[in-house]
């Protein structure tokens, strides 16, 4: 895990990089540092990563594809801020959210202009037309996805049951797609056979689907000062969850489940209780799962050390505590 965490350090620091380059602060300086506030927060940069990674697994140049890279950090940065919105959350990486800082309407134009910036740097990546247009398109589907998903989450919190199916669509919508455009894109920006590009994407989407499961696993398990937000705020959302899913369909009470009040206490006694009805073990090991069934779509690859850190960051989505 140590090589991996330095592999990505060292395409992280890529990126950050390239960020400051291709999308700086300029005027209207509020509108740009809106913009740059959750970007330049920290965080591993997973997605635009894999998109590095996609490329050197299938022979190419990641230097060529880093504004791909970076596009893929700026729309999952637009998510997030229209998500706080969403979700009236208060912080994000230990930082108050963009909503907070610059008001509703800031952080909604902080987002469309994250979203426009995307597509507009994505264009500088060094590849064939060809390529760089279905890239484009694929990332214009992606978004779309997102959205539906988004919808999705927001529906279910209305609904009082939801099943494991339907759930399992909205984050492979919601988180899912992000990872496998990330993982095609970077797979096709350096001419790679389709059936690589399909076999990353199916990789990248179905381990992205696993590290929501972990999200939200995490959300109850982690101390509020790693996850830079307070614990157990799906609990409070009424978010259903796969453990909430589960829980619920085994008859398990939880008596703050939607309540936005919760005390500290009243979550660890939520916890308990889940813990008590094997639903946070039976979601780790439906992440485990689909981890090991993204793993085998990477049999179209030849061996190689992208691939082997590919593996390895898989097996780190489910076993990352942050």
């Amino acid at each position: 895990m140590l090589i991996l965490d330095e592999e990505l350090l060292r395409r992280s620091g890529m990126i950050s990089g390239a960020i400051e380059e291709l999308l700086p602060v300029v005027h209207p300086r509020g509108l740009y540092a809106a913009g740059r506030h959750l970007v330049d927060a920290g965080g591993k940069r997973l997605r635009p990563s894999m998109l590095l990674l996609a490329a050197e697994a299938v022979g190419g140049d990641p230097a060529a594809v880093v504004p791909a890279a970076v596009s893929i950090e700026l729309v999952h940065n637009f998510t997030l801020i229209h998500d706080d919105i969403m979700d009236n959350a208060e912080t994000r990486r230990g930082r108050p959210a963009v909503h907070v800082k610059w008001d509703e309407a800031g952080a909604i134009l902080a987002g469309d202009t994250l979203y426009s910036k995307a597509f507009e740097i994505l264009t500088a990546s060094a590849a064939q037309p060809e390529e760089m247009v279905a890239s484009v398109k694929m990332l214009a589907k992606t978004c779309a996805a997102i959205c539906e998903g988004q919808w999705l989450d927001m529906e279910f919190e209305r609904r009082d049951e939801v099943t494991e199916a339907e759930y399992l669509e909205m984050i492979e919508k919601k988180t899912g797609v992000l990872y496998g455009a990330a993982a095609w894109m970077g797979a096709r920006l350096a001419a790679a056979p389709l059936e690589q590009a399909e076999g990353l994407e199916r990789f990248g989407r179905l381990v992205g689907m696993a590290f929501q499961i972990q999200d939200d696993v995490l959300d109850l398990t982690a101390p509020a000062k790693v996850l830079g937000k307070p614990r157990g705020g799906d609990l409070a959302e009424g978010k259903k969850t796969l453990i909430m899913i589960h829980a619920l369909a085994g008859g398990a009470r939880i008596e703050i489940f939607g309540k936005k009040n919760a005390s500290s206490e009243d979550v660890e006694a939520a916890l308990a209780a889940l813990r008590a009805s094997g639903s946070i073990d039976y979601a780790r090991n439906k992440a485990v799962s689909l981890v090991e069934e993204g793993k085998r779509a990477l049999s179209v690859l030849q061996e190689s050390e992208a691939k082997t850190l590919l593996l390895a960051l898989a097996d780190y989505m489910i076993s990352r505590s942050y």
